[in-house]
């Protein structure tokens, strides 16, 4: 962790979850007592179909929403699309781009990463960008180059460390059990903020959130949570349980 920075837990709940599902999300919020929140920032970020209800239903518990996207586009004929501007209307506060599910099975590039953040700033969401390099990078030796690449073509003009949260998810980690070594993850935690200092500048950079995210959970996240430049987790499957989500806060803690 860096000790200067709140750290911050988002659940990414992906293409899971119906309006029962709030109960999830409402046994989190009971479990975020006044220690928690006197340490760490909380974030789900649901379908869009239930971003409203859920919403609603966490007033008052400080956890905030977020959306898993969002259009390049502020308004027009996009059929299916969802603006950023609609996301922040429906109560969110933060916009999840570059997904290695979006850059994989819709194509997504850098450049279209940095229009989404933009759009996603611009609606005064805060945009949580996703980078990271899949199995065969790495065992090419070339993972901080391709995290590198995605970092400078994602990162709007003019962002700083108020308006914008970097998550490292390795691909191949997604899903699968699979996680790299703590040293693995530090010496890519420590590349990024290096980066974050040439584009930003030192200051800014100093202050950015970088989350580790690639299946992190109850088991792994102490240690994980506990690595230099680690400010915090974006959690996929294990955010559906409210009890696992709660533990990985704690581990923040």
């Amino acid at each position: 962790m860096t000790r200067s920075i709140r750290p911050l837990v988002a659940g990414n709940w992906k293409m899971n979850g119906v309006k029962a599902d709030l109960a999830i999300a409402a046994e989190a919020a009971k479990g975020y007592d006044a220690a928690l929140k006197a340490a760490v920032d909380l974030a789900i970020c649901p379908p869009a179909t239930m971003l409203y209800p859920m919403t609603a239903a966490l007033i008052g518990s400080r956890i905030a929403t977020g959306g898993q996207d969002c259009s390049t586009q502020a308004a027009g004929a996009f059929t299916g699309e969802i603006a950023a501007a609609m996301l922040a209307d429906a109560g969110a506060s933060f916009a999840i781009v570059g997904h290695s599910e979006r850059r994989t099975l819709h194509g997504e590039t850098n450049a279209t990463v940095k229009a989404k953040a933009q759009a996603a700033q611009t609606a005064l969401l805060v945009p949580i960008i996703c980078v990271g390099e899949t199995r065969d990078e790495r065992e090419a030796g070339k993972a901080l180059a391709v995290v590198k690449k995605q970092l400078r073509g994602s990162i709007p003009e003019g962002a700083t460390a108020a308006t914008l949260v970097v998550a490292y998810e390795p691909v191949w980690a997604i899903g699968t059990g699979l996680t790299p070594t703590a040293a693995d993850v530090a010496e890519m935690h420590e590349a990024i903020r290096a980066d974050l200092s040439r584009l930003l500048g030192k200051a800014a950079a100093a202050g950015v959130r970088l989350l580790y995210g690639g299946s992190v959970k109850p088991s792994n996240a102490v240690e994980l949570m506990n690595v230099a430049h680690v400010d915090g987790a974006l959690v996929g499957g294990a955010s559906l349980k409210a009890e696992d989500f709660l533990a990985i806060v704690r581990a923040c803690a």
